[in-house]
């Protein structure tokens, strides 16, 4: 609704600033005579505010002729080599010249060439006096992605909630039917605090995360030493390792500073550990190291796990994505973890990547500019601290 009146107030505006074009160019001959110089403040700036826009603009002439486009229109792929290039939008200008009246559409472009691609777009066109045509065309793919992911975010905090929830509703109904039967009780009753713990930790968590993604500054970034981060992140995973015999073993350098939020660091290296603690057979290990490496902080979490298959790696950071979803379930994951991890290093100026290889493991790093240093991270710098 929102892109349909933008594209609406959009087209009136450059319908209006297309006409007085399309009336001075109809009047042009073939061989037009020399004309005196406008004055500068006389001159209509309506082809440069076309070329500015960052909309697609085309007006074609009775003939279907392309006239003007801006570059928008040739960037989108409109128009290519002069001619309207596209079939749905051929006839929507067909429908406004017939009609008189101005017509819209959206639709999906569909590009065959390589890497093939796809654009959505909200168009609309408007006949001209002298039977000029006025097209503007909005690229929605942006925004489309935005409501796809917004409507896909609800759907799944919907279903992650429901789950629980209906648990809690049948272990009451058993505890209930079981009155009389002390042990059944105690074993309900204990299924129900794991489910609630479950959802309480699902909405902290989607709490957290919505708050990480609005792009809210860090609060007050204050020096932060690594050491005490890791120390705290391996104190919240140690009682969830030790029930299963995982050790986890500390090293590298001492004394690290980073610039940051000390909470929210910590919550991200807890978050790696809990996952490689989950997905570790029991009584392996598992290594938390950090290093200085040209002024980039490297924190890492290596595993001896199940690993991750290379198809999977790029999708494991998305929100309640899991590759093992009874396993997750089972260990009381919420599938948000890594996406927190993500998110918290991207607001950091940082990066996290993983290497796994199945059967072999897994190591999680996360790379932070040291707070030593009067700088802040840039792709070339982490790239470059990321070459062995």
């Amino acid at each position: 609704m929102v892109a349909a009146i933008v594209g609406l107030l959009v087209g009136v505006g450059l319908a209006l600033m297309i006409r007085p074009l399309a009336r001075r160019r109809s009047v042009e001959s073939p061989l037009p005579a020399p004309r005196p110089p406008i004055p500068r403040t006389a001159r209509v700036p309506a082809e440069t505010m076309l070329e500015l826009l960052p909309t697609a603009a085309v007006l074609l002439d009775a003939d279907d002729a392309v006239r003007l486009a801006n570059p928008a229109a040739i960037q989108l792929g409109v128009v290519r080599d002069s001619v309207l290039d596209v079939a749905e939008l051929s006839r929507l200008v067909q429908a406004a010249r017939r009609t008189g009246q101005p017509q819209t559409v959206e639709f999906t472009m569909d590009f065959n060439d390589f890497p093939r691609r796809t654009v959505s777009v909200g168009a609309r066109a408007q006949r001209l006096e002298g039977g000029e045509v006025a097209l503007v065309v909005d690229d929605l793919t942006e925004a489309k992605r935005v409501e796809s992911v917004r409507r896909d975010f609800v759907a799944n905090v919907g279903h992650e909630i429901k789950t629980p929830v209906g648990a809690l509703q049948l272990l009451a109904e058993a505890a209930l039917d079981a009155h009389d039967d002390p042990e059944a009780v105690q074993r309900f009753v204990g299924r129900m605090q794991h489910e609630a713990q479950r959802l309480s930790r699902l909405v902290q968590e989607l709490l957290d995360l919505s708050r990480l993604q609005g792009g809210e500054p860090l609060p007050a970034p204050t020096e932060v030493s690594v050491d005490a981060v890791l120390d705290e992140a391996v104190d919240r995973a140690r009682l969830a390792a030790e029930a299963r015999g995982i050790s986890i073993v500390r090293g590298g350098d001492d004394g690290l500073v980073v610039l940051g939020e000390e909470g929210q660091l910590v919550t991200a290296v807890a978050n790696l550990l809990y996952n490689a603690v989950a997905y570790s057979p029991d009584g392996t290990r598992v290594a938390l190291g950090v290093r200085l490496r040209d002024d980039v902080v490297e924190i890492t979490v290596t595993d001896q796990g199940v690993g991750i298959p290379e198809d999977e790696q790029e999708r494991i950071f998305e929100r309640f994505y899991r590759i093992d979803p009874a396993r997750s379930r089972a260990t009381g994951g919420t599938g948000l973890g890594l996406a927190i991890v993500k998110h918290t290093v991207g607001n950091h100026g940082g990066e996290v990547t993983v290497w796994s290889r199945p059967g072999n493991g897994s190591t999680f790093t996360i790379r932070l500019v040291s707070g030593s240093q009067p700088q802040v991270a840039t792709p070339a710098l982490l790239q470059e601290a990321s070459n062995p």
